[in-house]
């Protein structure tokens, strides 16, 4: 028997999506998003929203019915910090992004979050987005936003992606490798990047979560005939 991770979100009236439920915005003046969690730093099981069953739950990923999990590639052990995606978006696989060239990978768009503390699964984390990185995973968009916990002690400091470098030297080098590099010990190739592997910038990454959150009400429209 297969024994899977699995976790749901409960709100004031019982279990909620967080893929749909939990609101894109915590403050939207101050641009401050909701991160959904769904992998813990240092960790290895490679778990996600399931975008295709009721109420979204995080669960693991199988493959060939197993679960999986990313390996440990020298120097790095598991996901090199909070991985886990921004509620209300979706990157639409019918779009061919103009400055990719390549559709959305259609789910909702990742974030990685950079901060001192280890998250926990399924929690709800208030983030400011200070950049983004374009990963063309098997010929689709897959953005990587680059984020940081309001509620960590240096996240003061850290404004846009030149923040990063000056705070967390050699980080987004060790992001641009793991992201390069994390599927070929189970036999494929290298990940490609657009903008040949450049991180761009906060502006530039606040557009692309507006642009997928446009596309996430598009399709709950599409889904649900009382919203038409």
């Amino acid at each position: 028997m297969v024994i899977v991770n699995f976790t749901v979100l409960e709100g004031p009236e019982g279990v909620i999506s967080p893929w749909h439920d939990v609101p894109l915005f915590a403050d939207e003046a101050k641009k401050i998003y909701n991160m959904i969690v769904e992998i813990p730093r240092w960790t290895n099981a490679k778990m996600e929203m399931a975008t295709t069953e009721p109420l979204n739950p995080i669960k693991q990923d199988l493959k060939k019915g197993l679960p999986r999990f990313v390996h440990n590639i020298f120097p790095h052990k598991g996901y090199i910090w909070n991985y886990g995606a921004l509620p209300q978006t979706w990157e639409n696989p019918n779009h061919m992004d103009p400055d990719t060239g390549a559709k959305g990978d259609n789910d909702p768009i990742d974030v990685i979050e950079i901060g001192s503390k280890v998250q926990r699964r399924g929690a709800v984390v208030k983030v400011k987005i200070v950049g983004t990185l374009a990963l063309i995973d098997e010929g689709e968009t897959d953005w990587k936003l680059v984020a940081i916990d309001i509620e960590d002690s240096i996240a003061p400091q850290i404004n846009n992606i030149g923040d990063v470098e000056k705070h967390f030297p050699g980080l987004l080098k060790a992001t641009h490798e793991w992201f390069r590099i994390y599927k070929i010990p189970t036999g494929k190739p290298e990940n490609k990047f657009a903008f040949n592997g450049e991180f761009k910038d906060r502006d530039y990454a606040h557009k692309v979560i507006i642009d997928t959150n446009e596309f996430w009400k598009s399709l709950i429209k599409e889904a649900s005939p009382k919203l038409k």
